[in-house]
């Protein structure tokens, strides 16, 4: 049986009513599945044991009223795949929202005479054949709840539409979906907490520590094999960071879930064109830039596996080619995992690895991360 078959076969190809993700409602295999990656220590290891990094790019639309990949009116999805494939990236890092299993959440945006396979398929059925056709390709996936609805992000991992029970509920049924899935390596639990999240001051409605703890509980009690991805929040310990990107409170107040060993924590960070934070006009800017890091986000990866999930620039100042020298010297050397934001040329900060004709490669960006990538990580 190839890949895809074998993949799709362990997949539920289900319609999901509102507020519902249809599971498999099978066990686990016994000790999982092949291919399955695990952690030890502050690595990422494979089934025997090697230390391996995840180093891929983001290819986001199912988060948004699309219901689907961005840039599927203008290529096969198949075709995108070999392509980032064919880049070197070893993995997707796929955004999602809670609507996505909205019953009424139709994928548009899709020229179905270059996607044949997603004709008439919901939004779960199209991340199903995202997840297989990658697995295909010996690309590994990460989902990542960026929204709780399509029109934007949000501070808490929670809404007045969208509650914490509900954000628990679709990821418990997202992890009975995947579980003997080891393409699906990962889950984000929320995008960039921001804002008003907080990490550990003990307030269960703003706490970020807590509530991952309380929805990484959930999945582990359905998926003993899941690892888990806790980003930073916006502030911690007086200090300012990017959304997501500060972990200084994980320094000194780690999450601890009911099992050891299943977190992966994730920061974002970004350039000066994103916006001007006070270290980019500092008198020793970039050398500043790695103690910053060390101190932010990057001092955790002696303890815990960390992955920076998003970074992204459209390389048109000095000043953020300096940062993307500096950032991806700083990962290669550390040996940290990453996830380059975005595939996407749509992105309207940063643009993509893609041109805005979705084929041709931005060479530019390429030189900086082609010799920081890590190699496939086989499945079988």
């Amino acid at each position: 049986m190839c890949r895809t078959a074998a993949i799709a076969a362990a997949l539920v190809l289900a319609a999901c009513s509102s507020a519902e993700v249809t599971g498999n409602g099978g066990a686990s295999l016994p000790g999982g599945p092949a291919g399955r990656l695990r952690i030890s220590g502050p690595h990422l290891v494979d089934q025997n044991g090697t230390t391996v990094r995840l180093t891929g790019v983001n290819w986001f639309g199912l988060e948004t009223q699309s219901y689907a990949p961005h840039g599927l009116w203008q290529r096969p999805m198949g075709a995108m795949l070999d392509q980032v494939k064919a880049l070197g990236f070893n993995v997707l890092r796929v955004p999602f929202s809670n609507q996505l299993f909205d019953a009424g959440s139709t994928p548009n945006s899709i020229d179905f005479t270059k996607n044949p396979e997603l004709t008439g398929k919901t939004g779960p059925e199209i991340l199903d054949a995202l997840i297989a056709a990658a697995s295909d390709r010996g690309l590994r996936v990460i989902l990542d709840r960026h929204r709780p609805d399509s029109a934007g992000q949000s501070a808490l991992w929670y809404t007045s539409s969208y509650s914490e029970e509900r954000w628990i509920a679709d990821w418990v049924k997202l992890a009975e979906r995947y579980r003997n899935a080891p393409t699906v390596v990962a889950f984000d639990l929320h995008n960039e907490p921001h804002g008003e999240a907080t990490w550990g001051d003990g307030n269960t409605a703003t706490d970020w520590r807590l509530a991952a703890q309380r929805a990484g509980n959930a999945i582990l009690a359905v998926h003993p094999d899941a690892l888990l991805i806790i980003e930073g929040v916006e502030a911690a310990s007086g200090m300012y960071y990017w959304w997501g990107g500060n972990l200084r409170g994980a320094m000194t107040a780690p999450v601890e879930l009911s099992s050891p060993d299943h977190v992966i924590y994730s920061a974002h960070d970004y350039p000066a064109s994103i916006y001007p934070q006070s270290w980019f006009s500092a008198s020793g800017y970039p050398d500043n830039l790695p103690a910053l890091w060390d101190e932010t986000w990057g001092g955790l990866a002696t303890r815990a596996p960390v992955l920076l999930g998003e970074f992204g620039t459209r390389l048109a100042t000095d000043s953020d080619r300096k940062w993307l020298d500096r950032l991806t010297r700083y990962l290669d050397d550390r040996g940290l995992s990453f996830t380059f934001w975005s595939l996407n040329p749509d992105s309207g900060d940063t643009g993509g690895i893609l041109a805005d004709d979705w084929t041709a490669v931005n060479q530019d960006k390429m030189a900086y991360l082609t010799p920081i990538l890590a190699p496939a990580i086989p499945i079988e």
